[in-house]
């Protein structure tokens, strides 16, 4: 049984084009795109018609970065693959990249297998894996070119977390270098953890142990060390790099300086760093641990630098590192040591709508914000044009976006299965409407259609994204 949707009458909105056009679905993908209003547009018929009249027809987001169920300091994300699936689609992303995690003394196939069962059968959307590499050795080197064979094309190393996920330089390079071979993407947390270990155990010895202590030992400069360190590691190697959440303007310039080089070296940053700063640490009555992520919150003339990052280019990627946990009873575990509060902030469903705001507010233009949140991600994980884009072939991962629609932020409202919100009271202009998952309603007319097993584990290709 064939089935044809059609979406009429929207501005289409890709990376690359801005058009008034009619798109019909077939059999979960884009069949075909036409002007709207001409004989090729009104010749598209279907059973179910769309119309987003006055509205967005956007891809539906890629967030190449988020934790379900990630265990992490004694406690657990609290999202799991359903929640935080179902979460992301309200908030009109339809694919993730999720970390599977190699534990020491584990193989990398062992984790893998661990996040397939945690992910099977449960998620609303689409997704792939990234392996996080904690054990460099000789066995993990060749598993990594059977898990790039099998669609988990990149890798994620720590720079940060002595004893827990720690790589130091010699392993890092060992990485790259086998990467260098296999086409892996080695995605790098560069923060000087050896450093920063030093400094959290002088501050406490202080006493200084709020939630605001977290942002000012674990240094922009400690930041931007690691970065520079990774990027000359990678240039050794011959391997692409791709540094996540890159959260100060020091980490942005050696970027910069690197892809002045020419060299294939990448940065992510994450809506925290564009929307909130350590004025949020700073909160009194232990508020500030909600806002405890790493890298850590910065002063706020460090968001002029990120937004100028992401209209040069010098960063590529907006994710937003979704790992949720609650206020209560998991963040308050660091109440009197601000180096027991579990490190992450919730988001994936506010990634869309932030970037659609920083749009109004004229920090990006529309087709920059469907780069940075839909088709880079895509290109940079190997998915594209599969996903990422609105053309014919693609999975018709689709959002109807009505651009003037207003809404508050906050904890009531929201779908993540945690209680407070990194942007309670926010104003924004911009919201989902409907999405389509492979052509499949998922969220309808701000309803929820959707159900978990629909979404599907995605093999990537490598990296599309390099020189």
């Amino acid at each position: 049984m064939s089935s044809r949707t059609v979406i009429r009458g929207g501005l289409v909105i890709t990376a690359s084009d801005e058009i008034h056009a009619d798109v019909l679905i077939e059999d979960g993908r884009v069949a075909a795109l036409a002007a709207s209003g001409t004989p090729a547009a009104e010749a598209f018929t279907a059973e179910r018609v769309v119309d987003a009249t006055g509205k967005y027809v956007i891809p539906g987001g890629v967030d190449g970065h988020t934790h379900m169920e990630m265990p992490f300091g004694g406690t657990t994300a609290a999202d799991t693959f359903e929640t935080g699936t179902r979460a992301a689609a309200w908030g009109g992303t339809t694919t993730i990249v999720d970390f599977a995690i190699q534990s020491v003394g584990g193989t990398l196939r062992e984790g893998l297998d661990a996040w397939h069962a945690k992910a099977e059968g449960n998620c609303a959307i689409d997704y792939g894996f990234h392996m996080i590499v904690s054990d460099v050795n000789q066995e993990t080197l060749k598993e990594m070119d059977l898990l790039v064979e099998e669609g988990v094309t990149s890798f994620k190393q720590f720079m940060a977390y002595p004893g827990v996920f720690y790589s130091d330089d010699g392993q890092i390079l060992r990485a790259m270098q086998r990467a260098a071979e296999n086409g892996g993407l080695i995605m790098m947390h560069a923060e000087n953890g050896i450093a920063i270990d030093v400094l959290v155990e002088q501050a406490l010895a202080r006493g200084e142990t709020d939630p605001r202590y977290h942002g000012e030992v674990r240094k922009a400069l400690l930041e931007a060390e690691a970065t520079h360190r990774a990027i000359r590691l990678a240039q050794v190697a011959g391997a692409p790099l791709y540094v996540v959440h890159v959260s100060a303007m020091e980490a942005v310039a050696e970027l910069a300086r690197a892809r002045d080089e020419g060299l294939n070296v990448f940065g992510e940053t994450c809506p925290q760093y564009l929307f909130l700063s350590t004025d949020n640490l700073a909160e009194p009555d232990f508020e500030g641990a909600k806002y405890v992520c790493s890298t850590p919150l910065r002063p706020k003339e460090h968001q002029a630098k990120l937004w100028q990052g992401l209209r040069t280019n010098d960063l590529q990627v907006v994710s937003t590192d979704h790992c949720p946990f609650c206020f209560v009873g998991q963040k308050e575990l660091g109440r009197g040591d601000f180096s027991k509060i579990p490190n992450g902030l919730p988001g994936v469903e506010n990634r869309m709508d932030l970037l659609h705001q920083a749009v109004v507010d004229e920090h990006i233009s529309r087709r920059r914000w469907i780069e940075i949140a839909c088709a880079t991600p895509a290109r940079m994980f190997g998915m594209y044009p599969k996903k990422g884009t609105i053309a014919p072939g693609a999975d018709a991962d689709i959002v109807i976006y009505d651009p003037h629609a207003e809404q508050v932020m906050s904890a009531e409202t929201h779908h993540m299965n945690v209680d407070y919100s990194a942007y309670e009271g926010r104003r924004t202009t911009g919201r989902v409407e409907t999405v389509l998952s492979r052509g499949v309603p998922v969220i309808t007319e701000r309803e929820y259609t959707g159900h978990a097993g629909h979404g599907v584990f995605t093999p990537r290709s490598t990296c599309q994204y390099l020189n």
